[in-house]
C-alpha cells in the first residue's frame, strides 16, 4: 500500500494551522483537544495500514491522549500491543513506523509490549500503570486488545491504586516545594495543577465511581455547585495550557516571567491604577490553583472514606460540644456549628494546632467550611471570642504555620484578616523571592517555628539561641504575618503594614507595650539585611545608628529572628 511521508506531513501541518484558527475564533478548548486527538487518530490509522502490520498487532493510545486530551503541542504516547515478543522482520517494520512518526513531524512517545509486559511494567511502576488504564485502541486486533484491557483491570486493586497515587501525589508536591505559588510556577505538576484534576479521576476510574464530572456529582463526591466550580477550574487550566502551547509553539508548563506577559494580554489583562496587568493575571492564576487544590483535597479525603476506610470502625473523639476527631481527621459535631458559633471557624484551626494527634480535616467539614465563609464579617473580626482563639492558635505548641496555611487556603484567613486577602496570590518580582507575598509570608512564620526545633542549632544556631529567650513567641509570629502585608498597594510597604499591624493588636488586645514591639518589627524588618548588606559595618557610625534604632537586647532578638526567617523564606537555595 505505501506510505506517502510528504503529504502526511503537510496534513499534519495543515491540521495543527486550522485548530490554531478554530480556536481563535470559538475559543472553545474542549473542541480543541478533541479534534486534534481525531486528527491525529486519523493519521495514525492510515500511516499503520500503509506498512501493512500483521492483523495480530494491536495500536492504543495512551496517557492524555488516550483519554482524548491532546494539547497542542503535548507528546503522543501509544502502546504497540504485540501477541508475543517480534522476530527481526517485525522489528524491522517497527522501526520503520518510529522513523514516520518523527518525519511527519508528531512528537511520539512509544512503548512495544506484549499483553503480559504490560501487566509487569504496570506492577511496578504506578505511572505505567496509570497511563495503561486510560489506554485507547486506534487499530489492529481487537481481541488482542480486550484480552489486554480484562487482564489489566483483573489486575487493577482499587485500595492499593489509590495508596500508590496518594503517595505519588505526595512526593509531586514535595518536589515543588509544596506550594503552587513559586513566581514561575508549573500549573500543571504543581499542587492546584492540571495533574490534580487527573489523580482525582485516575482514582475514579479505578474505583469505578465513573469517569466524568457529572459521574463524581452522581456518586455523592461532589455537591451541584462543586461540580460548578470543578469545571470553571478545569476550564481555566486548559485555556491556559493551550494559549501556552500555542504561543511557545511547543510543550512548556511552565510560566516563566518571559511568557507570563504575553498570556496576560491574550487573557485580556490590562494595566490600571491597582497595578499591572500581568500582576493580575498572576494573581488570579493562582487563586484558580488555589482553589483547584482545595477540590482535590476534599475528595483525595472522600475517597479515602469511601475506598480505603469504608469498612473501618468510627472512634469518634469528642474535643468539645462543637468539634470531635474521627480517625484522626478534625470534623464538626453538627451541620449548624458555624451558624450558632461564627467564632469555631477560627476555633477549628486552633483546636488542630492544640492536639499533634489531628491529622487534617473531614471532607463534609471542609465543605461546611466553605459554604460558612459569609460568616466571616466585620462583627465576626470584632468579636473578642474569635481574636482570642487566634492568638491562642498562634501560641499553640504544634503546627502553627500548617495551620495558617490551611486558614489560607480554606478562604478563612483572607476574609478574617482582610489584608492578607489582598496579598494572597500577588508577586513580587526581583531577584530574591520566588514566592507569591502570601506564600513568602506563611514560610516565614515556618522558618520560625523550626528555629524552635533541636535540630535548627546548626543550620541556625543564633536564630535558635535567639528565639528560646522570647516570652511570647506568637508576637514574633504576629510580626512575620504582618511584615510584608502592605505590599501591592504602593508607597512603603513597612510603614503601612505597620499600620494594619497596630489595628490588628488592638483587636486582639494586646497591651500597649506588646502592640508597640509587634508594629515595630513590622516597620523596622528590612532594617537589619539593609544595615548588614548595603552599610559599611566597618564603620562605627554604622554600627551606633543600628543599636540606638534596636536600643535592647530584646528588640536585637526579636529583629534578628525575624530577619532570618524572612531571608531564608524568599528562596529555597539562599
Amino acid at each position: 500500500m505505501g506510505v506517502d511521508v510528504a503529504a502526511l506531513r503537510n496534513e499534519v501541518k495543515a491540521g495543527q494551522q486550522a485548530l490554531r484558527e478554530s480556536y481563535a475564533l470559538t475559543n472553545d478548548a474542549p473542541a480543541l483537544l478533541r479534534n486534534r486527538c481525531q486528527q491525529v487518530d486519523d493519521i495514525l490509522v492510515r500511516l499503520w495500514a500503509g506498512l501493512d502490520f500483521p492483523a495480530t498487532l494491536a495500536l492504543a493510545a495512551v496517557g492524555g491522549y488516550g483519554r482524548g486530551e491532546l494539547y497542542p503541542a503535548s507528546d503522543i504516547d501509544l502502546l504497540i500491543l504485540l501477541p508475543h515478543e517480534p522476530d527481526e522482520a517485525l522489528q524491522e517494520r517497527l522501526a520503520t513506523l518510529v522513523g514516520h512518526f518523527w518525519d511527519i513531524g508528531l512528537e511520539i512517545g512509544h512503548s512495544v509490549r506484549t499483553v503480559q509486559d504490560c501487566l509487569d511494567e504496570a506492577s511496578g511502576d504506578i505511572t505505567v500503570q496509570t497511563a495503561l488504564l486510560e489506554a485507547r485502541q486506534l487499530t489492529g486486533n481487537k481481541k488482542l486488545y480486550a484480552t489486554f484491557q480484562k487482564r489489566l483491570r483483573g489486575n487493577l486493586d482499587p485500595l492499593v491504586f489509590f495508596e500508590r497515587k496518594r503517595l505519588e501525589q505526595q512526593e509531586r508536591y514535595l518536589r515543588f516545594n509544596e506550594t503552587p505559588y513559586s513566581l514561575e510556577p508549573n500549573f500543571k505538576d504543581a499542587p492546584g495543577g492540571l495533574r490534580d484534576l487527573q489523580v482525582i479521576f485516575w482514582v475514579a476510574q479505578a474505583a469505578g465511581f465513573g469517569t466524568t464530572w457529572a459521574d463524581l456529582e452522581k456518586h455523592g463526591f461532589l455537591t451541584g455547585e462543586e461540580l460548578f466550580h470543578v469545571k470553571r477550574c478545569e476550564d481555566y487550566l486548559r485555556h491556559l495550557r493551550i494559549r501556552l502551547h500555542l504561543m511557545v509553539g511547543r510543550r512548556e508548563d511552565r510560566l516563566l516571567f518571559d511568557y507570563q506577559l504575553g498570556l496576560a494580554r491574550m487573557f485580556g489583562y490590562a494595566d490600571d491604577e491597582r497595578g499591572l496587568g500581568v500582576e493580575h493575571f498572576m494573581k488570579d492564576c493562582f487563586r484558580w490553583v488555589l482553589r483547584l487544590g482545595v477540590l482535590n483535597e476534599m475528595l483525595t479525603q472522600l475517597f479515602d472514606e469511601a475506598i480505603l476506610r469504608a469498612c473501618e470502625p468510627v472512634d469518634p473523639y469528642e474535643l468539645n460540644q462543637r468539634f470531635r476527631v474521627c480517625n484522626g481527621y478534625l470534623e464538626v459535631a453538627h451541620d449548624n456549628v458555624f451558624r450558632k458559633s461564627r467564632w469555631a471557624l477560627i476555633e477549628m484551626f486552633t483546636l488542630m494546632a492544640q492536639h499533634e494527634f489531628i491529622v487534617g480535616v473531614r471532607a463534609t467539614t471542609i465543605r461546611l467550611v466553605n459554604k460558612s465563609g459569609h460568616l466571616i464579617d466585620d462583627e465576626l473580626r470584632r468579636d473578642a471570642h474569635a481574636n482570642r482563639l487566634f492568638l491562642q492558635l498562634l501560641a499553640s505548641p504544634w503546627h502553627v504555620a500548617t495551620q495558617l496555611d490551611r486558614m489560607k487556603r480554606y478562604g478563612v484567613l483572607g476574609r478574617f484578616i482582610p489584608e492578607f486577602g489582598g496579598i494572597i496570590g500577588q508577586t513580587q518580582h526581583d531577584l530574591f523571592h520566588v514566592y507569591s507575598v502570601d506564600s513568602h509570608t506563611i514560610r516565614v512564620v515556618r522558618n520560625m517555628r523550626i528555629f524552635l526545633q533541636p535540630q535548627a542549632r546548626e543550620e541556625f544556631p543564633i536564630a535558635a539561641h535567639a528565639i528560646k529567650r522570647l516570652p511570647r513567641p506568637e508576637l514574633l509570629y504576629l510580626a512575620g504575618l504582618f511584615h510584608d502585608i502592605a505590599k501591592g498597594r504602593g508607597g512603603d510597604h513597612s510603614e503601612l503594614g505597620a499600620i494594619d499591624a497596630a489595628a490588628f493588636c488592638n483587636r486582639l488586645e494586646l497591651s500597649p507595650r506588646e502592640t508597640g514591639l509587634v508594629v515595630w518589627l513590622v516597620r523596622n524588618h528590612l532594617q537589619m539585611s539593609t544595615t548588614a548588606q548595603r552599610k559599611d559595618i566597618s564603620d562605627p557610625e554604622v554600627i551606633e545608628t543600628f543599636a540606638r534604632l534596636v536600643s535592647d537586647q530584646a528588640h536585637l532578638d526579636h529583629l534578628y529572628t525575624l530577619t532570618v526567617a524572612d531571608i531564608t523564606a524568599t528562596n529555597p537555595t539562599l
